[in-house]
């Protein structure tokens, strides 16, 4: 496998988790979502521990892929809201079916990945007659 393929087994692997934890399925209805962690957060505290585990699993395979500290530190606050909001009975039970941190996380690191992306493409086509990529042009 070259590198672009490891990156999109990964993210692959990635987008089942987040779906899983925040959309196994829909209310009929309406458009929103219950997830493993809506599930596990039914559980006074237990349960939210064990749903912060595959967020944080997720956030540490986005920097392992090259996600930005931007993307990271953006990514860390969806999953700090989602565990501290989420632990408030009722009210966190709500927030998490509505808010969807994994998914959000998810979509994060595709775009931060997409950017980074582009703009390596943009660099490797980039004219090589300008005078600092090619030393023959420099003058002393």
């Amino acid at each position: 496998m070259n590198i672009e393929q490891d990156i999109n087994h990964e993210l692959s692997r990635l987008r089942i988790v987040a779906w899983r934890m925040d959309a196994l399925f829909y209310i009929p209805g309406t458009n929103i979502s219950i997830g493993l962690d809506n599930i596990l957060g039914l559980v006074p505290v237990v349960g939210d521990i064990a749903a912060l585990v595959p967020s944080l699993w997720m956030i540490k395979q986005a920097h392992r892929l090259g996600a930005t500290p931007g993307a990271l530190a953006y990514m860390s606050l969806n999953t700090l809201l989602d565990f501290f909001i989420g632990s408030i009975p009722l009210v966190g039970d709500i927030f998490d079916a509505v808010y969807n941190a994994n998914i959000r996380n998810y979509r994060a690191l595709e775009r931060n990945l997409d950017k980074k992306a582009a703009r390596a493409k943009t660099v490797r086509t980039a004219p090589k007659d300008i005078g600092w990529a090619n030393p023959n042009l420099l003058s002393d």
